[in-house]
């Protein structure tokens, strides 16, 4: 695989053709050539964690309940196939944990992954109480985990109660972000595309860029020339294929 394959992180699993953050779809992106893993986490208690980007149910089950009041009976009855989007394909597709996640992929050491700890569970539970149940989960797989997310107050806790590597989402590309960005010193500095201006280079930090979501490969290739390290995309089994074939 070259080196442009490479630098493509799988959003969500494979979320082009299978329900997002499923472990169905990170399976078909690892067997599809992925080395980066992109997938988001809730907590559902402490020190319990759950592959879901929402605080429902609503687009991943067609059900409204939240994932802070279910049952634990309920969880399990939980599909997360996306009927709306996917039909009845997928179906049952049961929640992810993150034990179960990391452990699976741990299988393949080539394999790195960037974990998102949403808003929503920080908003519900407390920063603090979040980050004092997910550090440990993360410091077990350390070697292969980068924790990520929109909140640079999650990311100020790890950098002083750990060693793991953190990538921040930012919310807006601007002056302000950069230099709180300086501030903070994460790994990863991670931005939708189209925040970034296209007739510049990215601003320069003790960091490596990612962008999202991006399913063109002459995009992609664009601007992985201009500067940015990774691409992240829902569509990673057609990206590596067309990726391949570029010098």
């Amino acid at each position: 695989m070259n080196s442009y394959s490479t630098r493509l992180v799988a959003h969500r699993g494979y979320m082009e053709l299978y329900p997002e953050n499923s472990w169905r779809g990170i399976q078909a992106a690892i067997e599809s050539g992925a080395l980066w893993i992109e997938f988001d986490i809730q907590m559902y208690k402490p020190g319990q964690f759950f592959l879901l980007h929402d605080a429902d149910f609503q687009r991943t089950a067609n059900s409204p309940r939240a994932l802070f009041d279910i049952t634990e009976s309920q969880l399990g009855r939980i599909s997360i196939h996306e009927p709306e989007r996917l039909g009845g394909k997928y179906h049952p597709e049961p929640l992810c944990s993150l034990d179960e996640a990391l452990v699976r992929i741990a299988r393949s050491p080539q394999v790195r992954a960037m974990v998102e700890i949403k808003q929503e569970s920080l908003d519900h539970w407390g920063l603090e109480p979040v980050m004092q149940s997910l550090l440990p989960v993360l410091d077990r797989f350390k070697e292969q985990c980068v924790l990520i997310s929109f909140s640079i107050e999650a990311l100020r806790y790890a950098k002083h109660h750990s060693d793991l590597v953190t990538g921040w989402v930012l919310h807006n590309y601007d002056q302000t972000s950069i230099t709180q960005a300086l501030e903070l010193n994460p790994q990863y500095l991670i931005c939708n595309h189209t925040k970034l201006p296209r007739n510049d280079p990215p601003a320069a930090g003790p960091w490596r860029w990612m962008l999202y979501d991006i399913t063109d490969p002459a995009e992609a290739l664009d601007w992985m020339n201009r500067g940015i390290e990774l691409i992240e995309t829902r569509d990673i089994g057609n990206l590596v294929s067309l990726l391949r074939k570029e010098c």
